[in-house]
Order: C-alpha cells, then sequence, then structure tokens
C-alpha cells in the first residue's frame, strides 16, 4: 500500500497533538472491538461494528474506497499476511486474525493493527503471535535521532530469525500523518547504520509481518489479500509513533 510523497515532513508540537489523538482513537477501536472477536462471528461483522464505532467517534475509516480497497478495516485470517478483505468468513477455534485499522480524525491518520487468537490457539501460533508483538517493540526501541531505519530492520530481523520465524519483505512500515503512506520507507529487515536517519518530528509506522515458514508472499486475484506462499501462518502488529528529541512517542497505546 506504500504510495506517496518521497519527501519527508518534520512535524511541530500541535501535529504530536492531532496523532495523539488520532492515535488514541484507533486504538481504542481495537479496543472496542476485541470482546466481539470470537467463534462464529464474520469479519464482515466485525468491519461493520468498527466503522459504525469509528464514524460515531467524529473520524473516518482511511482504507474504505482507499485506491478501490473495498471495507473499513483490514481483516487478515491465519495465512493471510495483510490486506485481507472482510467478509462472509466465519472465525473458528484456533484461528489466529490481524486487525488493522487506521482512521482520520481532524485529517490526522491513526493506524496500528493487533492479533486475535480465537479460543484456544495452538502453541506454534501462540509463538508467532508473542514473537511478532516482541518484534515490533525491539523495533521501536531503538527509534531516537541520530539512529537509521536500517536500525529498527535489523533489531526485528535478527529477534524474529533467532525464534526460527521469517520477515516479509514485501510490505515495510511508511511515514504518515496527513496522508496515509508517504515517506520514509521502514523496512523491517536490513542492517544497522543504513538507510535513512531519524530526525525530531518524522512520524512513522512499524509494523512487521513475521511468518511461521518461507518469507515469499503472493497477492490475490482481488489485488489486495497478500498470503504466505507456503500457506504457513502469519502476524503482525502495528504501532504508529512519533521521533521525540529523546526517543520516541507511540501514538497507538
Amino acid at each position: 500500500m506504500y504510495q506517496g510523497e518521497r519527501h519527508i515532513i518534520l512535524h511541530d508540537a500541535a501535529d504530536f497533538e492531532g496523532m495523539r489523538k488520532a492515535g488514541h482513537l484507533a486504538a481504542q477501536t481495537l479496543d472496542f472491538i476485541t470482546p466481539y472477536v470470537k467463534e462464529g462471528i464474520t469479519t464482515q461483522e466485525l468491519n461493520d461494528l468498527c466503522h459504525e464505532f469509528i464514524v460515531k467517534n467524529g473520524a473516518i475509516p482511511a482504507p474504505l474506497n482507499y485506491r478501490g480497497f473495498p471495507k473499513s478495516i483490514c481483516t487478515s485470517l491465519n495465512h493471510v499476511v495483510c490486506h485481507g478483505i472482510p467478509g462472509p468468513k466465519k472465525l473458528h477455534e484456533g484461528d489466529i486474525l490481524n486487525i488493522d485499522v487506521t482512521v482520520i480524525l481532524d485529517g490526522w491518520h491513526g493506524d496500528t493493527s493487533r492479533m486475535f487468537g480465537i479460543g484456544k490457539v495452538p502453541l506454534k501460533a501462540q509463538k508467532l503471535i508473542d514473537v511478532t508483538y516482541e518484534a515490533m517493540m525491539r523495533g521501536i526501541e531503538v527509534v531516537r535521532p541520530g539512529a537509521y531505519t536500517g536500525d529498527i530492520g535489523h533489531a526485528i530481523q535478527s529477534y524474529a530469525e533467532a525464534k526460527g520465524f521469517s520477515v516479509v519483505r514485501d510490505f515495510c512500515g511508511h511515514g504518515l500523518g496527513r496522508v496515509f503512506h508517504t515517506a520514509p520507507e521502514i523496512l523491517h529487515y536490513g542492517r544497522p547504520s543504513t538507510g535513512v536517519q531519524l530526525e525530531e518530528g518524522m512520524f512513522f509506522t512499524i509494523e512487521p509481518m513475521i511468518n511461521a515458514g518461507q518469507d515469499e508472499v503472493k497477492v490475490l486475484n482481488d489485488g489486495w489479500t497478500a498470503v504466505t506462499r507456503d500457506k504457513s501462518l502469519s502476524a503482525q502488529f502495528e504501532h504508529s509513533l512519533g521521533v521525540t528529541s529523546t526517543g520516541y512517542e507511540i501514538f497507538t497505546v
């Protein structure tokens, strides 16, 4: 989904405040939907509930009609890596599901995603979820002025691969703010001290997609749904954050 300006915008204190509000609402949307994510519900029903919640709170669901995407959230189930389209599919015991929410509030984009386990989840699937979350947090923890995007990728890749999992190469984190997808690209793999040097006022997402099998993905005929080529499980977490003078602020806690 990365499309946008190549120019990196540095934001001021007022912009941080705007992103705090948008990020907070995106996180609230995931909190709101959590009790509904259980066996028997369809991903379309989850979509409709989130849509209603976002609109009721004075915001717009950013994915809806974005480059033709037909729904208000992304629901990526089991071996779907990202950009899964909500529909009639019911959730079953043992499934793992990523729900990705982006809201536009007063012109600012809050973008976040979380994993959900349906009922009792197999141990391997739970380990994948736990490792993916920890990989994202390790990527976030290196963010500060003077660090590089390659430091983020290296922190994520080295942790995930040490646990026996692979990092998806085809999708990346992205700058955001008043635009949904902009510079810089945040790769979830890489070498230290490479890429773009971080500066105070940069806003971007960190959203690693980690696979239980190989890292290769393919996009289905709908033009959106990305799945693992080997049908292995995939997990993702995402936060939006800003670079502060001393480190980072996560907007989507």
